[in-house]
């Protein structure tokens, strides 16, 4: 497996990842995604088994230290030497799940981000997740006031 950063070449291939790994109402839609892949494709980090996306972590930097639900669409939000990582998903495709392969590239993204000498990351998640990210070092801060895709989402925060 290998880890690289996106490139507009791989546009087509995440939005399809995305849609298989969200319900629509959550999904980044093909445009959504092309305007963060023009603006910050260093912020997308995508996991191969050989020639094959199976996943992928994506987000922008700022300096807001809470992720609000602009951001998924606004990509001229991004601000790369922001203090913050946003995290917007961490995508697995299903038959590659419960094998790793997202913690192999959220520990990257987390690597990454600490040398980039940021404060940390915020993501948010379902209820169901918390445990998940809690064992990369994620503090649940509550319940976020996002509203994306109608769910009721967890604040999560990894501070260095």
């Amino acid at each position: 497996m290998e880890i690289r950063k996106a490139t507009l070449a791989d546009l087509e291939t995440i939005a399809a990842v995305e849609a298989e790994c969200f319900p629509p109402a959550e999904a980044a839609s093909l445009e959504s995604i092309r305007k963060r892949l023009t603006v910050f494709p260093d912020y997308f980090w995508v996991l191969f088994d050989g020639d094959k996306m199976v996943g992928f972590v994506n987000g922008m930097a700022t300096d807001l230290p809470d992720l609000c639900d602009e951001m998924y669409d606004d990509a001229n939000m991004h601000k790369a030497d922001g203090k913050w990582q946003m995290i917007f998903g961490v995508d697995t495709i299903p038959e590659y799940r419960k094998q790793g392969c997202a913690e192999r590239v959220l520990k990257q993204v987390i690597a990454d981000t600490k040398a980039a000498g940021k404060l940390g990351l915020v993501l948010t998640c379902k209820d169901h997740l918390v445990h998940y990210y809690a064992k990369f070092g994620f503090v649940d801060e509550g319940i976020s006031d996002s509203t994306h895709g109608g769910v009721v989402w967890h604040k999560m925060r990894l501070t260095f």
